[in-house]
């Protein structure tokens, strides 16, 4: 049995990973790689079977951002060339919502750019969220950036199920990709969340020029969180952001990251998210004996699979797409092949 083999038995009676054990993952070599994959598989098989879950990203409101995060598309300081507009209508975040429907997503995500929502915002969003309430089950999601205790209040009372609201580092990386606001001002935003009854969604971006020790902080800093989905993203690089020379990521240095994760949250759901088709690239099937979750239909400014594509990847290795909505029965969804 190897050394991998071994750490996923005691991680699967309850043992957490030493950060000498974090580190070791991350440094796995080539030769070792699919005994590492298969030792992860072993526990996210334990508690999640062969079924994968899907989300769908809503770029609600593009551009403008007054922060200074250099890996965005959308911040301040970006001259990448992309779309800009206000703040959808509810009626088209409505038709969002139906699309993700019709994509088997189980969770549809509204994203906003910005410090934090206006009170106009807001109000269009949670009137947003209601009417999607009252026509679909779908789970929903906001990415609204920093949220206090009465904003976070208001969302839940509208029907918001979950919040996402990245760590995306260490707090020791963290003045490195952003300087307008602070890493506990993130914290914060997550305890307001919790506070206010929703659920967490909370991860982080990789080949931002991070040190494994950096990771390792961050899987311990979200251990402290306890969110009940972590999203990796994987850096995609856009002209125009001050990470847009960054390429420190390969294909087999993704597969030891989400194996890093899923070795300290055995029992969580880890989302495969933003950047995982240019950054794995034909080992993006792999990411799945690891990650139990995908985003479909691209992201906020840059592209990804059609919910078609990832169906048909999904069928090819033998697992099922699942939708699970609170007070209903699991659907275990058909894949549709054309």
């Amino acid at each position: 049995m190897t050394p991998y083999y071994e750490m996923a038995d005691r991680v699967l009676e309850g043992a957490i990973p030493s950060r000498q054990e974090g580190l070791a993952i991350l440094d796995t070599p080539q030769d070792e790689l699919l005994d590492l994959v298969n030792a992860a598989y072993r526990i996210r098989s334990r508690y999640f079977g062969n079924t994968v879950r899907l989300q769908m990203l809503l770029n609600a409101k593009s551009g403008a951002c007054q922060e200074d995060c250099h890996y965005c598309s959308q911040s301040t300081i970006s001259t990448a060339p992309i779309e800009r507009y206000s703040l959808l209508s509810p009626e088209k975040m409505l038709e969002g919502a139906r699309r993700a429907a019709q994509a088997k997503a189980q969770r549809y995500c509204i994203v906003i750019s910005g410090r934090s929502p206006l009170q106009s915002e807001l109000t269009h969003i949670t009137s947003a969220v209601k009417q999607i309430k009252k026509e679909l089950p779908i789970q929903i999601c906001c990415s609204l950036g920093l949220l206090n205790s009465e904003q976070a209040s208001l969302l839940k009372e509208s029907g918001v199920d979950r919040i996402n609201h990245n760590l995306n580092t260490s707090e020791a990386y963290h003045p490195s990709i952003c300087t307008t606001h602070t890493y506990k001002d993130r914290i914060d935003t997550l305890k307001h969340a919790r506070a206010a009854g929703l659920e967490l969604c909370s991860g982080g971006i990789v080949g931002m020029g991070e040190g494994n020790e950096d990771l390792v902080d961050l899987a311990l800093a979200l251990q402290d969180v306890q969110p009940d989905s972590i999203p990796l993203n994987m850096l995609y690089p856009v002209e125009g952001t001050p990470f847009d020379k960054m390429n420190n990521l390969t294909p087999a240095r993704c597969l030891k990251i989400l194996c890093l994760f899923r070795f300290f949250h055995p029992k969580t759901e880890i989302r495969a998210a933003g950047g995982r088709e240019r950054n794995l690239r034909s080992l993006q099937p792999l990411a799945l004996y690891v990650a139990d979750s995908l985003f479909v239909d691209g992201y906020l400014t840059t592209p990804g699979l059609a919910h078609q594509e990832v169906w048909k990847m999904i069928e090819d290795l033998g697992f099922t797409v699942e939708v699970k909505y609170e007070g209903a029965e699991t659907e275990k969804a058909e894949i549709c092949s054309h």
